[in-house]
């Protein structure tokens, strides 16, 4: 029986917790309509709002009572708005380290608030959702943190937290608070980095496709698959097969960036709801009242850290949740700089060992645009591998909070930016494509075959020396 949504007066509309977006509306009227379908698809800029949607409508369509408010208190939406249903599993990754340490952030400047206590534990929540064991099976692999130990402190840890009926106000007890959500954040630091890779295992859509088809302990199951794009083409077959003849019980809901990532025969059978990047305005209201900080989200663009930068098309919330991650941008920019440069020099003096006199001019380019960038930082210019592997890892803290993909990710934007200060000649695009092409395969080796960043990196640095010398 498709769910009848009713409004009552003097009580929270669904989506209300969803600001800006008028992807959630047309959802609502596709509810309200009967018209929802069984597949969909949530495209959208970072940070829009696309996951924590799929959330609440997931508790939606399992409400028990009519109007599916925000604060039911059926038994069915309690457990969702914790995130530990039964019939709610979550695969694929996200930045989950940067969002438990905003909500932590924001949770500190009130301990007495309930809903930052309660935004604190689902952020908590959506990690440890990931291993579940309906979708995840262990592999213990040979010099590896035990994943098994790490969740089962993770959740013992989260519920004596949960378990906290109030917190007073002495510093004793704030001290002891801020030491028992430091603890929570480090160790899902520390899950995120050992247990999740970038792109999504087969195995695990082959398992949550196995758990659709079992019964719902309640009205339905809900599969959300977020950053669907990071699949490899088994993954992609199997949840191909599980679109085509999805049960009558499931909902299943894709979230990513670029509609256009999704394979043709998979779009097809998704109904597509497209997530906007939201106003600067709106982008404040965000801050302010999810994460409760007024001073970044202020009315006024001037005398705050956010506000005053330039708001690019990533927004504001994404960058608010980036200065929290384990290694924000700005210090991945300097390593990157820093490799960048210690490469080129590198390759400058392996091509003069090789008596190959001609100093290329893309490298000398790369120098002279990163050497700067990272020196400000600290950084002193080197072509000995064995100091710049050192100096990444110690300054990256072995690249924690699964920083390396970005890492990489800035290092080949950088390259792409000095390249083009570079006076066109015959070797430039053959320099372009090796930095792409070695970068590419480091990011494969890292996130799809979990190598060690260290191994990746050292690996890395050779090819990229031996093959820029030569051009």
């Amino acid at each position: 029986m498709p769910l009848r949504l009713k409004q009552q007066k003097g009580c929270s509309p669904v989506f209300e917790n969803i600001i800006g977006q008028a992807a959630a509306e047309n959802i609502k009227a596709d509810i309200l309509a009967r018209r929802l379908a069984p597949s969909m698809l949530f495209f959208g800029p970072e940070a829009s709002g696309k996951g924590s949607t799929a959330i609440e409508l997931a508790r939606t369509l399992s409400c028990e009572n009519t109007a599916a408010l925000w604060n039911c208190g059926c038994s069915s939406c309690v457990r969702h708005r914790m995130l530990v249903h039964t019939d709610l599993a979550m695969i694929g990754s996200r930045n989950f380290s940067a969002e438990a340490a905003a909500a932590r952030t924001a949770f500190l400047r009130d301990t007495s608030s309930v809903a930052g206590r309660s935004f604190f534990i689902r952020s908590l929540r959506k990690l440890m959702a990931r291993f579940s064991p309906a979708i995840w099976e262990y592999e213990p692999k040979p010099g590896r943190v035990n994943l098994l130990t790490l969740l089962q402190t993770l959740e013992e840890e989260l519920d004596e937290f949960e378990s906290l009926t109030a917190v007073s106000s002495e510093a004793a007890d704030i001290i002891s608070l801020e030491k028992r959500t430091g603890a929570l954040v480090k160790n899902a630091v520390k899950l995120e980095d050992e247990g999740i890779s970038e792109s999504i295992p087969v195995a695990q859509v082959r398992r949550a496709a196995y758990w659709c088809h079992l019964a719902p302990t309640g009205k339905c199951k809900i599969l959300i698959i977020e950053n669907a794009d990071r699949m490899k083409d088994e993954a992609r077959n199997s949840l191909l097969k599980l679109l085509e003849e999805p049960p009558e019980t499931v909902n299943i809901i894709l979230t990513v960036r670029r509609r256009e990532t999704v394979l043709p025969t998979i779009l097809s059978r998704l109904r597509q709801y497209r997530f906007l990047a939201r106003d600067a305005s709106q982008e404040r209201e965000i801050i302010r009242r999810i994460f409760r900080d007024f001073t970044v989200a202020g009315d006024t663009d001037q005398n705050n850290e956010i506000g005053s930068q330039k708001i690019t098309q990533l927004g504001m919330v994404k960058s608010y949740l980036d200065s929290f991650l384990p290694q924000p941008p700005e210090k991945l920019l300097s390593l990157a700089a820093f490799f960048i440069a210690a490469v080129s020099l590198s390759a400058a003096a392996f091509a003069k060992n090789r008596e190959v006199n001609k100093f290329s001019p893309a490298l000398k380019v790369m120098v002279a645009y990163c050497a700067p960038i990272a020196e400000a930082a600290g950084f002193e210019r080197t072509t000995n591998e064995e100091e710049t592997l050192t100096a990444l890892l110690s300054k990256s803290g072995n690249f924690e909070g699964r920083s390396f993909s970005r890492f990489l990710t800035l290092a080949l934007d950088m390259v792409s930016s000095s390249l083009k200060q570079c006076t066109p000649y015959p070797g430039l695009i053959s320099c372009g494509d090796i930095w792409r092409k070695r970068l590419t395969e480091a990011q494969a080796a890292n996130g799809v075959w979990n190598q060690r960043p260290e191994l990746a990196l050292e690996s890395l640095f050779y090819r990229l020396r031996e093959e820029l010398a030569g051009v």
